[in-house]
C-alpha cells in the first residue's frame, strides 16, 4: 500500500492528490498510520492522521497534496445534520479502503418506523463528502455474495496476492488440514418425537422463513453442536492431541466454538481433564476463553468475560511465545487481525464460510522460527467449505472479469418497476408515496402506516382469488418477496448513480417489509424459553459417537492434507 501511495504522489496525470486511507478500526488506523510514518521519504510528505471529526473535515479542505488517515466512523454525521455536505469536490482525491470486505457497504436508506427518519451508513456519507473520488480498496478476503458484493463496490481485480505466491515467497507458511468429526446421532425411535415438539415450540415463530432459520439455528446445529457428551469427547481428543502437538512442536493453539455457552462449556471439560492449566489469575494458567458479554449472563460465564483492557493483555501472553498460556477458546474474537506468530495449530468446532473461513485459518499461517506449516483441525465439517472458499481465493481469480454492473442495475431497475406497480391508486386520491419521501419524519411516518394497510388490503385480496394453500401463502407474501429481490440487485449496484436516485425508495420498501414481518408474529413462547427447551429436546435426544478421523478410517497413510496440495486444489476444480 506504501508502495502504491509512493506511484501516485509521483503521477503527474493526478497533479499532487490527495489520499485517504480509510480502515474501520482505531488498532488498524494505528498500525498503518505508523508504517507510512516510516515511509516519509516514499511518499514525499509527513502522513497526517485525524483525530476528530472536526479534524478530518478540515484536513479534507486542503488544495491539494496530503496522505490522511482516518476510521471510517469519522464521516458520521454531526448532530443536527440530515446528511454530510461536500467537503472537497476535488476530482484527484484517492480514497484508500483497508479491509475492503467490510465497513464499506452502508450505502442503501434506512427508514426507522418508529420515528420516519432516514438514516444511512457511514459509506455514503464517505462518498458524498467526497463525491469526485477515485476508490480501491485492498483485501485478503473479497466478498462476491448477492448482498455484499467487493468488485461491485470498488471495480474489477487490479492485481491478486494469492495463498500460494505468499507460501512459495516464505511471506507466509503453509497449512495443513486435518479432519476429526464428532460424529452426531438421534436415535431413529427419538426422531418423530423431536420433531413433533420442535415443531409445537416453533410455531408460533415470525414467519416461515424465521421458523426454518430458528430450527436449523437451534436443533441442528447449535444445541447438538453444545450437547455435553459432544462437548466432553471433544475435549478429550483436543486434550491429547495437543498435548502431541506440543511435544514435537513448541507453540500455542485456539479452538473455535460456536457460542459463548458452548466456549464456557469447553473450557470447564478441558480443565476437568487437565486441572493445572485452569488458573484464577489472569497472567497464570494455560488455557484461557476470550470473549464479551455483561451483567446479565450467567453467574459461571462471569469469570470468563474480560474487559478491553483484559483483552489487550490476553492477547500480549498469547503472542508472548515464553508465555504459559497454550491454549485460548473463541467464538467471534481474534479470528480477524490477530496475529500471534506462535499460533500452529487451529480447532475448529464452528460452522464456517467464504471469507470468515479464510481470515480464521490465517491466524496459523505466520512464519515463526522452525514453524514448519499450521494445522486446521476439523471438528464439525468444514472441509467443503474450505474448498469452496479456497476455490475463491485461490489463483483461479486471476481469471475473474467481475461483474456487468449495466445488468445488475438493469434488474435493480426492473424490481423498483414492480415494487412502484403494486403502489398504483394507492390512497384515497392516488397518493404518491414518492413525494412524502422527501417530508418530514412525521410525514413520513403517517405515510408507512397507509402503505402498510395498502399492501396488506392488495395482499389479502390477491390470496382470497386463489384456491390452491400453496398460492395464496405466495399472495400473501408478494411484498415481501419483491422487495427481496430488490434489496440484493440494488446491494450488488449500490455504488451506481442510478441506485443513488432511488437510495430513500428502496429504504421506504424494506422498512414496510420489515413491519409486515413483524406484524405476522403472535404471542408465544419467548426466544429465550425456546432456545432453552430446544437444548433440553437436544441433550435428551443426542447420542455422541467416537472422533473420527476420516482419513484414517479410509485407510489413507496420513491424517494431513495440504489445502494448497496440487491434489487438493484440483479437487476444488472439480467441485465448481
Amino acid at each position: 500500500m506504501a508502495f502504491y501511495v509512493g506511484q501516485l504522489v509521483r503521477h503527474p496525470a493526478l497533479a499532487n492528490p490527495t489520499i485517504v486511507v480509510i480502515t474501520d478500526r482505531n488498532d488498524l488506523d494505528d498500525q498503518l498510520f505508523a508504517t507510512f510514518v516510516l515511509c516519509q521519504d516514499l511518499i514525499r510528505q509527513t502522513p497526517q492522521q485525524a483525530t476528530s471529526r472536526a479534524d478530518l473535515r478540515a484536513a479534507l479542505q486542503r488544495a491539494a497534496g496530503g496522505v490522511i488517515f482516518t476510521t471510517i466512523q469519522k464521516f458520521a454525521l454531526e448532530p443536527g445534520e440530515a446528511r454530510l455536505a461536500p467537503l472537497s469536490d476535488r476530482r484527484n482525491i484517492i480514497v484508500i479502503a483497508d479491509e475492503a470486505h467490510r465497513s464499506q457497504y452502508g450505502l442503501k436508506a434506512k427508514v426507522d418506523r418508529k420515528t420516519g427518519a432516514i438514516g444511512y451508513g457511514f459509506a455514503k456519507h464517505l462518498r458524498d463528502a467526497l463525491p469526485n473520488a477515485s476508490f480501491i480498496g485492498f483485501t485478503g478476503t473479497p466478498i462476491e455474495a448477492e448482498d455484499v458484493n467487493t468488485p461491485a463496490l470498488f471495480g474489477h481485480y487490479i492485481d491478486i496476492y494469492d495463498i500460494s505466491r505468499a507460501v512459495e515467497d516464505g511471506a507466509t507458511v503453509p497449512i495443513y488440514y486435518e479432519s476429526r468429526l464428532a460424529r452426531i446421532e438421534l436415535p431413529e425411535d427419538k426422531k418423530p418425537e423431536l420433531d413433533a415438539e420442535l415443531d409445537e415450540l416453533t410455531d408460533d415463530a415470525d414467519d416461515d422463513q424465521v421458523e426454518e432459520t430458528l430450527k436449523r439455528k437451534w436443533s441442528r446445529i447449535e444445541a447438538l453442536v453444545g450437547a455435553e457428551d459432544r462437548v466432553n469427547r471433544i475435549a478429550a481428543d483436543l486434550v491429547e492431541h495437543l498435548e502431541r502437538r506440543l511435544e514435537a512442536l513448541d507453540g500455542k493453539a485456539m479452538i473455535v466454538c460456536m457460542s459463548r455457552r458452548i466456549c464456557v462449556a469447553m473450557y470447564q471439560a478441558i480443565v476437568a481433564l487437565r486441572p493445572d492449566w485452569h488458573s484464577d489469575q489472569e497472567d497464570q494458567g494455560a488455557i484461557k476463553i476470550v470473549m464479551t458479554g455483561s451483567a446479565t449472563d450467567p453467574e459461571h460465564w462471569q469469570p470468563h468475560i474480560a474487559t478491553l483492557s483484559q483483552r489487550k493483555r490476553l492477547a500480549s501472553r498469547a503472542k508472548n511465545p515464553n508465555d504459559p498460556l497454550k491454549l485460548v477458546i473463541v467464538r467471534d474474537m481474534w479470528l480477524t487481525g490477530f496475529d500471534a506468530p506462535a499460533l500452529h495449530t487451529l480447532y475448529v468446532d464452528k460452522p464456517m464460510r467464504g471469507h470468515g473461513l479464510m481470515q480464521a485459518i490465517a491466524r496459523v499461517n505466520r512464519v515463526f522460527r522452525d514453524k514448519p506449516a499450521g494445522l486446521v483441525v476439523d471438528y464439525i465439517g468444514i472441509a467443503q467449505r474450505l474448498k469452496e472458499a479456497l476455490g475463491q481465493y485461490s489463483r483461479s481469480d486471476q481469471e475473474r472479469t467481475g461483474i456487468d454492473t449495466a445488468e445488475v442495475v438493469a434488474v435493480m431497475l426492473e424490481k423498483v418497476e414492480i415494487l412502484q406497480a403494486m403502489f398504483h391508486g394507492f390512497g384515497p386520491h392516488g397518493l404518491d408515496y414518492r413525494a412524502a419521501l422527501t417530508g418530514t419524519p412525521s410525514e413520513r411516518l403517517a405515510l408507512m402506516g397507509q402503505a402498510i394497510e395498502w399492501i396488506l388490503s392488495q395482499q389479502q385480496a390477491a390470496a382470497a382469488r386463489e384456491t390452491d394453500e400453496c398460492a395464496k401463502k405466495r399472495a400473501h407474501r408478494r411484498f415481501q418477496d419483491a422487495v427481496l429481490l430488490l434489496s440484493k440487485a440494488y446491494a450488488l449496484a449500490s455504488a451506481s448513480e442510478e441506485a443513488k436516485l432511488i437510495r430513500d425508495e428502496v429504504g421506504f420498501f424494506q422498512a414496510i417489509r420489515a413491519a409486515l414481518v413483524k406484524s405476522s408474529s403472535g404471542g408465544g413462547h419467548s426466544s429465550a424459553e425456546r432456545d432453552a427447551a430446544i437444548a433440553q429436546l437436544i441433550d435428551r435426544s443426542v447420542v455422541s459417537t467416537e472422533i473420527v478421523d476420516i482419513l484414517g478410517a479410509a485407510g489413507l497413510s496420513s491424517p494431513d492434507i495440504s489445502i494448497l496440495s496440487d491434489e487438493f486444489l484440483a479437487e476444488i476444480a472439480q467441485t465448481k
